[in-house]
Formats: structure tokens, C-alpha cells, sequence
């Protein structure tokens, strides 16, 4: 897909991080962009700067959802590339034994659902309603659309505690080749990226050394990832029209180790 002023796009968790620059390079193509996000005052200021729209977007909403597709079509015309970055995550064990009391628990049900419900089923939320609205689309050179999905090295390798991240991002992996094959009769592509550490706001606070403890253990390069790295894959995964039901792990050649 050649980008250009003619190309919209919508990015959700737009407001900052891998969004954002995504965001960021695919405006400076000349793409026009949403961002869905629920931090109105970084969306609107990344909005602000590119020269797009924010949308506050609650992803686990249907009707949130609706209302900012019905704004960013409003104000930027359908889209025909959909970036999947709205996401977070717990650590909680399975069952666990307190140290000092022998007491026993276990996960809480409720937040490993809600786990669940932002990162996976948010995820085919926006899937399913932008592929609809880009089957809507004239084909440009033999394509509708392309959808680029967030889903994390943990969804290989996940860590003590992550059993819900593990299970919503794996998930996500485990949709993409599905959800491209739903979609490759109405031209539309669908690829996953897996993240490792990357230097995100989720990072941004902890102490220098903590930082460069965690790049450390990236092979090569040993350092944090930048977002301009993932913003790079997901472009070329838009622009390539041969990239299809992929999903990648863009790490540095980490393998987690169980915590």
C-alpha cells in the first residue's frame, strides 16, 4: 500500500509509546490519523502535533469503539490502516503462598478477565468493526486495507506472574493467521508484531538502573528497544503487500527467563 494523503489511519493507545510513533510516521508520510486512547490530554497534544484527531476510545466498549470510528471517519474519511497498540498488564501468580503468613490465594478472577477483555478481545473489537467499515472500499491496487496487531514476546515466553498477559497476547498471536484468511477475499492483510522490552511511558519511571539492567539482557543490540523500531515494522507491514497473516518478534533475540 503506497502512503500517502490519500491513506487514513486509525491507531489505538495512539496517545503515547508504540502508537504514538507509529503515529508519528505514518503522518509524516502524509497519512491521516486517529488516535484512540483514553489519556485526552497526551492524545490531543500527539494530535495536535501530526496534525490528526483524538479520539477518547475505551476499547473493551462497543459503543466507545463505535463513537470514535463514527469521529475519526467524520474528520479523516475511512480508514484503510488499523495499528493495534492499546494493551496493558498485571503480575499476579496463579496460587501463591504468602511468606510471612502461609496464607494462600490465587488469582483474581476479575483481573485476569479484564486482562483478557483490553488486550484480546479490544483487540478483535477493532479488528472486526474497521474491516467492516474498510470493506465498504474501493480496492487501491489490489488492496482495501491493512490491520498491524500489538502482541508481546510473552506470548511465547512469558515470565513468573503473567499468565493472563501471556494469555490475551497469545491469543492475539493465535488470531492473526485466522482473522487473514476471514479477510483475503476482500483484499484486506493482517500481521502481528511481538515486542520485547521496549523503552515505553511504562518504563519511563524506573530508575536508570533498573533501565539499563533490562537492556542488558537483550543480546543484540543490549539495550531497550525504541518505538521508533516497532513504528518501522508496522509501516512496512502496511506498505508491503506480500507481509500477510505474519506474526514477528521484534526483540533483539531476547528469550525471557522465567522472571
Amino acid at each position: 500500500m503506497e502512503l500517502n494523503s490519500n491513506i487514513s489511519a486509525v491507531i489505538t493507545g495512539g496517545a503515547s509509546g508504540l502508537g504514538a510513533a507509529t503515529a508519528r510516521l505514518l503522518a509524516s508520510h502524509g497519512v491521516k490519523c486517529a488516535l484512540f486512547d483514553l489519556n485526552e490530554e497526551k492524545g490531543e497534544a500527539v494530535a495536535s502535533e501530526i496534525g490528526g484527531v483524538f479520539c477518547n476510545v475505551n476499547v473493551t466498549s462497543d459503543e466507545s469503539v463505535d463513537a470514535g470510528f463514527e469521529k475519526a471517519r467524520a474528520a479523516i474519511g475511512q480508514e484503510r490502516i488499523l495499528i493495534n497498540c492499546a494493551g496493558t498488564g498485571n503480575a499476579i501468580k496463579t496460587a501463591s503462598r504468602d511468606k510471612k503468613t502461609g496464607e494462600i490465594s490465587h488469582f483474581p478472577l476479575d483481573k485476569f478477565d479484564m486482562i483478557i477483555q483490553i488486550n484480546l478481545v479490544g483487540t478483535f473489537r477493532c479488528i472486526a468493526k474497521s474491516a467492516a467499515g474498510m470493506m465498504t472500499l474501493d480496492p487501491i491496487d489490489g488492496e482495501r486495507g491493512a490491520i498491524v496487531n500489538t502482541a508481546s514476546v510473552a506470548a511465547e515466553d512469558g515470565q513468573i506472574g503473567q499468565a493472563s498477559y501471556s494469555a490475551s497476547k497469545g491469543g492475539v498471536v493465535g488470531m492473526t493467521l485466522p482473522i487473514a484468511r476471514d479477510l483475503s477475499r476482500e483484499m484486506i492483510r493482517v500481521n502481528t508484531i511481538l515486542p520485547g522490552i521496549f523503552d515505553t511511558p511504562l518504563l519511563a519511571g524506573a530508575p536508570e538502573n533498573v533501565r539499563q539492567a533490562l537492556g542488558a539482557m537483550v543480546p543484540n543490540p543490549a539495550r531497550l528497544g525504541n518505538p521508533a523500531e516497532y513504528a518501522s515494522l508496522a509501516v512496512e507491514m502496511c506498505r508491503n503487500a506480500y507481509f500477510n497473516g505474519e506474526d514477528v518478534r521484534l526483540d533483539g533475540a531476547i528469550r525471557m527467563a522465567p522472571r
